[in-house]
C-alpha cells in the first residue's frame, strides 16, 4: 500500500461521510419513510469530480473504522481518487448527513457529526500540500476546534508554498453553535484564498447582507477573495468579470452573470461540488486567471449534468460526457434565464 502523497494533485480536506438521502419524495425527515445510502461529503465529492474530469485529486480527512468509513474509502480510492491521506479512527464512527429536497427542489442537510471533526495539524503536516497544484476546502468541520486549527494550518501550508486554495462553503447553520461566528472564524481562510465558491444562500448567512446576487458580490468584494462565484440554483451563477476593467472591486465592479443549462433535474445533491471542480479544472488551464464565461460556462454543465443522476458521488459528470454535453448545447443553444 502507497504512503506517500502522489505530488501535482488538487488536494480536498474535510470531510467525506456518508449521505442518508430521502428517496420517497417527502419534502422533509418528519414525513420521509425511506432513505438512499451514499457516500458523499462536500470536500470528497469534490476530489470524485476532478477525478473523473481528468485532474489528479486526493484527499484529506478522518473516517471511522467501520463498514462506512471501509466503503468511502474504497468509493474514493475506485474513483481514483489518492486516499494516503485518508485516517481511519477508532475513537468515533462514521460521520453521517441527512439530505432531502424541499419543495422549491433546493437541497436540505443535517448532520451527526462524528469522526470528521477529529481532523488534526498532524494529517495536515503529513498530507504533502507543498506539493500540490491546489487545496480545497469547505467549511463543514470549522465549527469544531480542532478541526479548525487543521484547516487553518493547511491555509498557512498553502499559502507559504504559493499553493492555490480553493474555499468551497456549504454553511449549515445547524453545525454551529453561534452562527453568527461563521465569518469570523472563516475570515482567515477568505484572506488567503484564491477561490471562494458559494450559493447566495451561503452568502447571505455568511456575510449577512440581502439582496441580488450582484449586490451582495459587490458588497462582500472587500472581504472575499479576487475570484469569487456566487452560485443559485436555477437561477444560475455570478463572478467578477476582469475585476471591474478599471481594477475595482466593490460598487463600481462589473459582474457577469451565467444563466442555467436546461435539463432534467432529478436530484441537487453534489451539483455544486461538480460545479466547484468544473471550475478548478479550468482555472488550472488558464493559470489561475480570473475566470471567463467559457470557464463558468464549462462549470455550470458539470454542476448541471450532476442533477441529472441521483447524487452526490455517482452523479458527478466524467471529462468525456461533460464535453459532449457541452458540443451539444452549443448547438442546440439550450440556455434559459
Amino acid at each position: 500500500m502507497t504512503t506517500t502523497p502522489q505530488p501535482g494533485r488538487v488536494l480536498a480536506i474535510g470531510e467525506t461521510l456518508i449521505d442518508l438521502i430521502v428517496s420517497d419524495g417527502a419534502p422533509d425527515l418528519r414525513s420521509a419513510t425511506s432513505l438512499a445510502i451514499r457516500p458523499g461529503g462536500a470536500p470528497a465529492n469534490g476530489a470524485v469530480a476532478l477525478a473523473r474530469l481528468g485532474v489528479p485529486s486526493g484527499f484529506c480527512g478522518v473516517v471511522g473504522q467501520d463498514p462506512f468509513g471501509e466503503r468511502l474509502r474504497e468509493t474514493l480510492a475506485a474513483n481514483g481518487v489518492d486516499v494516503t491521506t485518508l485516517r481511519a479512527t477508532a475513537d468515533a464512527a462514521t460521520t453521517l448527513a441527512f439530505a432531502w429536497k424541499d419543495a422549491r427542489g433546493d437541497g436540505n442537510f443535517t448532520f451527526l457529526r462524528l469522526a470528521d471533526g477529529l481532523l488534526s495539524v498532524a494529517d495536515i503536516e503529513a498530507a504533502g500540500i507543498p506539493g500540490c497544484q491546489a487545496i480545497l476546502l469547505g467549511s463543514v468541520v470549522l465549527p469544531v476546534e480542532g478541526a479548525r486549527q487543521a484547516v487553518y494550518r493547511a491555509v498557512e501550508i498553502a499559502a507559504g508554498a504559493g499553493v492555490p486554495i480553493v474555499f468551497d462553503v456549504n454553511f449549515r447553520p445547524a453545525l454551529w453553535p453561534d452562527p453568527s461566528e461563521a465569518l469570523t472564524i472563516c475570515q482567515p481562510i477568505l484572506d488567503r484564498a484564491t477561490v471562494l465558491k458559494l450559493s447566495l444562500d451561503d452568502a447571505r448567512a455568511l456575510f449577512g447582507t440581502e439582496g441580488e446576487p450582484e449586490d451582495i458580490l459587490r458588497e462582500a468584494a472587500a472581504l472575499a477573495p479576487p475570484i469569487t462565484v456566487l452560485t443559485d440554483g436555477a437561477r444560475g451563477c455570478w463572478s467578477f468579470a476582469t475585476e471591474g476593467d478599471s481594477g475595482e472591486r466593490g460598487e463600481n465592479a462589473d459582474v457577469i452573470h451565467l444563466p442555467v443549462f436546461a435539463v432534467d433535474a432529478i436530484e441537487p445533491t453534489g451539483a455544486g461540488d461538480a460545479f466547484t471542480a468544473g471550475l478548478i479544472s479550468r482555472l488550472i488551464a488558464n493559470g489561475w486567471s480570473t475566470p471567463t464565461e467559457a470557464d463558468l460556462r464549462f462549470a455550470a454543465a458539470a454542476g448541471a449534468l450532476a442533477t441529472t443522476r441521483p447524487g452526490a458521488m455517482d452523479g458527478l459528470p466524467r471529462r468525456q460526457e461533460l464535453d459532449a454535453f457541452l458540443q451539444d448545447q452549443s448547438a442546440t443553444l439550450p440556455l434559459v434565464d
